[in-house]
């Protein structure tokens, strides 16, 4: 162990000796998150149950120089939150209070231990949306889907995490328990620090407390799904649908490969025959959905579907959302290492970035599988390799090296959602330039002087 006894006794007296850890086994299961490939072992885990035992751990660690890795459910797909260098695991899953839910105010205010899914079920027992829809909704936390700024099924028409954080109580590096933001919607005095903190992947401060805006549930939703010979004509139809001043709720594609192993998981009857489908949807009221989802149909039809259907019940309409959302575990049963990654190019060139992606697999001779979010660019490309198969591995990672480039290329992003990290760090430099890093650099060590705090990340 490097981290010395004297701080782990110390760190015992702040949150109880029942909530440290530091024996091999027990810290074993956090020296990884969601992300492949990626792992070190911490040399303590912590669960605190409070801000000022959050407060208590960071100034020791400040004083000690001992680095502090905040997690939620560790459900990242970025290894935000593996400990590179060792240091204390703080694991923010104790503090898992929903305080309020105001419908006069439409917001909530939750620790940072709540799932996203209790959150949302919460406000949709009042007639309330917290719209934030990411995939790992069930178990990942509102903190950690806030430090990530997550994305999701809904964020073409409703926008993503950071759209919805009003508020943060967030506990500095140095030990200081602050409040940024607030309860109000329109807020413009200062610097916007909620906005900075939102995505800033624990690397400046640990939030404890977040209050978050809600929406007036919709009246009603439906789905339908249309089926293309190929990609490019599923990319030409969400090009004509946004181009004819539709935004739909929900606006998502899956390849061939998709399909197919979507189908063999879930025997949901989908076409096994077509290239690509559009998985669309929307929510309001009831004239307006029946109209939209028309007029998508209609677009989709006239950019050669092979077939456009709409979702005759609830039931049929959840599984219709429960093919876009599994498709991760479909395809991780087809070997027994996936690696998922993310990358945003602009609306249009969707088709050709997924044509390019296929081009690079083929040269690295790895399998690929693509689907993500149409509406706005968003892709998951995804390869299943054997995870003894260090050459199939390290060919897999140079191919999305590749990706993340030909994303730069096309003025696209390395990340539309899934975050920077450990794994994807190295191209942030191609994404940004070095005059934005030398910023990032301030920036963190003006929060962080010690640099205790998730090292390795962004801004290091």
């Amino acid at each position: 162990m490097s981290v010395d006894r004297s701080v782990i006794r110390e760190l015992e007296t702040i949150v109880g000796a029942e909530h440290v850890r530091t024996d091999p086994g027990d810290v074993e299961p956090y020296s990884r998150d969601a992300t492949p490939a990626f792992r070190a072992v911490p040399d303590a885990v912590a669960w605190p149950g409070t801000a000022e035992e959050v407060a208590a751990i960071l100034k020791l660690a400040t004083s000690r120089r001992v680095p502090v890795i905040p997690r939620g459910a560790g459900s990242n797909l970025c290894a935000a939150t593996v400990a590179e260098r060792g240091g204390i695991v703080v694991v923010l899953t104790r503090m898992d209070k929903i305080l309020e839910v105001s419908a006069d105010e439409l917001l909530a205010r939750v620790e940072t231990g709540v799932s996203t899914a209790a959150l949302a079920d919460t406000a949709a027992a009042q007639g309330l949306l917290y719209a934030p829809d990411p995939g790992s909704r069930t178990v990942s936390t509102v903190g950690g889907n806030v430090a990530m700024c997550a994305g999701g099924l809904r964020g073409l028409k409703y926008g993503v995490t950071r759209n919805y954080v009003l508020g943060t109580t967030v506990v500095l590096p140095t030990g200081e328990i602050m409040k940024t933001g607030g309860r109000l919607w329109k807020d413009v005095a200062g610097y916007d620090l909620t906005r900075l903190l939102t995505g800033s992947e624990g690397t400046l401060g640990v939030l404890t407390e977040l209050t978050v805006a809600l929406l007036p549930m919709p009246a009603t939703s439906n789905t339908g799904v249309a089926y293309f010979p190929t990609l490019a004509d599923a990319g030409r139809a969400v090009d004509a649908i946004i181009g004819h001043g539709i935004v739909p709720a929900t606006l998502e594609f899956l390849d061939a490969k998709c399909i197919g192993a979507v189908e063999q998981y879930a025997r949901l009857g989908l076409r096994d025959d077509a290239g690509a489908l559009l998985l669309f949807g929307d929510d309001g009221a009831q004239d307006v959905v029946d109209r939209n989802l028309e007029r998508i149909g209609e677009q989709c039809t006239a950019t050669g579907a092979m077939e456009v259907t709409l979702a005759e019940n609830i039931a049929r309409a959840q599984a219709l959302l429960e093919a876009r959302r599994c498709s991760l575990p479909a395809l991780s049963r087809l070997g027994t290492m996936t690696i998922l990654e993310d990358a945003t190019v602009p609306r249009p060139r969707l088709a050709e970035m997924v044509d390019r992606i296929d081009a690079i697999a083929h040269a690295h001779d790895v399998p690929v599988a693509t689907f993500g979010h149409a509406g706005d660019g968003n892709l998951h490309p995804t390869i299943v390799v054997d995870q003894h198969d260090d050459a199939a591995i390290k060919r897999a990672h140079e191919a999305f090296g590749e990706v993340f480039k030909a994303a730069i290329s096309m003025d696209g992003t390395i990340t539309g959602e899934h975050g920077v990290g450990a794994a994807k760090l190295p191209y942030l430099i191609d994404r940004l330039g070095a005059d934005q890093m030398a910023l990032l650099r301030r920036i963190k060590a003006a929060f962080d002087p010690a640099g205790i705090l998730n090292p390795g990340k962004l801004g290091s």
